[in-house]
């Protein structure tokens, strides 16, 4: 069967709420044709996580996942080589060693001991941070495990760290939010940078938004408090100063920056099924658009548009003016975690990638045309990832199931 495009009006209504778009978009149908994933690779379980605190690294030119564990009854990141049942290194963490707490999507209601992982380089290295419930951001060498730095955040840790450069001076550092509100951002050394204490409480990561100089954009850090009703977003300068605050529409239950032809914004999604972006330069209102009733989750962002998850579709939407570009329905109503961007087809083209609870997979172009879908039989509560396990153009899917099991798939 030829894949059909259907093109219908949706009238994107909020209750009341300011702002809140009317987009015309093109639905894109799932036909018969389209190309069923294979599993190529599966790894052991990895005790210690709901799989939502994976990463990949890559270490001279190979994939490492790495993830969370318990091992023993110590706390530990471990380190397999993407493809293979090898382990290239453990390294254990300091921090409680019951099993990391967390329900979906790494819920913020439930104590965690850690937090998952973030990847990135620190002086040309490839680094892994998280930070730990007793308040420790620490990170470590992908290459070996070996330990750089542990410092203290402040207060009770459990979000992901941000690795970027913030102050746009071409070296990256590491920002750590604690619960309670305090701000760290270290250099590569773990000197500090920038410190502040924020009111409310920290309820998500927080995201360095990195400044472009040829566009006069300034950088900052963003952090999201339960101060305000319903939140409070903080822009911060690189020496931890507030730069701006602002209270958004939606309760945010997930966020992301990304660039648009106007500059940088901030994106939230709400538990009311709105999108709402924040300009980064003044903490401004751009546009709240409405997508369905029940909470999204805001996921990776290419030029131009963000794509977003909910129950049983996928969205691409315009990041300049709220324009919904098109939406992917599959999977009913089953929840769809943030989605990703890869080239898993090896053209050089990133495109959207979407998993949803029950591990199926759905990766499009950047038109919202299907390239496979597919994948195991799982419970999968993080966005993909991507790495190139069966050594071909392309790079394949892994999803990581709730019981920490590592799934490559290739599309």
């Amino acid at each position: 069967m030829d894949r059909r495009v259907l093109f219908a009006t949706l009238i994107l209504l909020a209750g009341g709420a300011t702002g809140v778009g009317v987009a015309l978009f093109a639905f894109v149908g799932v036909d018969d044709a389209t190309t069923e994933t294979t599993i190529v690779w599966e790894s052991e379980p990895a005790a210690g996580d709901d799989g939502s605190g994976a990463a990949i690294a890559t270490v001279d030119g190979d994939p490492l996942l790495l993830r969370p564990a318990v091992e023993n009854g110590s706390r530990v990141v471990s380190a397999t080589v993407v493809g293979t049942d090898e382990t290239a290194w453990t390294v254990p963490i300091s921090g409680p060693d019951a099993d990391r707490g967390g329900g979906a999507n790494g819920s913020d209601d439930d104590p965690i001991g850690v937090s998952g992982l973030t990847t990135g380089t620190l002086g040309g290295d490839p680094v892994v941070a998280l930070t730990t419930a007793p308040g420790s951001l620490v990170v470590v060498d992908a290459t070996d495990g070996s330990r750089r730095f542990a410092v203290d955040t402040g207060g009770p840790g459990g979000f992901r760290p941000a690795i970027g450069d913030l102050t746009g001076d071409g070296s990256q550092e590491v920002a750590a939010a604690a619960t309670d509100g305090s701000v760290r951002v270290v250099d590569r050394e773990g000197d500090a940078v920038a410190e502040a204490s924020l009111s409310g409480e920290v309820n998500h990561r927080p995201l360095i938004v990195e400044p472009d100089a040829e566009a006069g954009e300034r950088g900052g850090l963003a952090v999201l408090t339960t101060a305000g009703d319903p939140a409070t977003v903080h822009l911060l300068d690189g020496r931890g100063e507030t730069r701006w605050t602002t209270t958004p529409s939606v309760n945010p239950l997930s966020w992301n920056a990304a660039d648009s032809q106007n500059g940088p914004v901030i994106a939230l999604g709400g538990s009311n099924g709105n999108l709402e972006t924040i300009e980064t330069s003044d903490g401004s209102l751009r546009y709240e658009i409405g997508l369905q009733d029940e909470p999204v989750a805001v996921g990776d962002a290419d030029p131009g548009r963000v794509y977003v998850g909910g129950s049983g579709s996928v969205w691409a939407v315009s990041l300049l003016d709220g324009e919904v570009v098109w939406k992917q329905q599959y999977g009913a109503s089953t929840r769809i975690n943030e989605p990703r961007i890869g080239d898993v087809d090896g053209d050089g083209d990133i495109g959207p990638v979407a998993a949803n609870r029950n591990g199926e997979i759905l990766a499009m172009t950047r038109s919202g045309s299907v390239v496979a879908r597919g994948g195991p039989d799982v419970v999968v509560y993080g966005g993909p990832l991507f790495a190139d396990v069966a050594d071909d153009a392309g790079d394949e899917v892994i999803v990581v199931a709730d019981d920490g099991t590592a799934i490559a798939v290739d599309t």
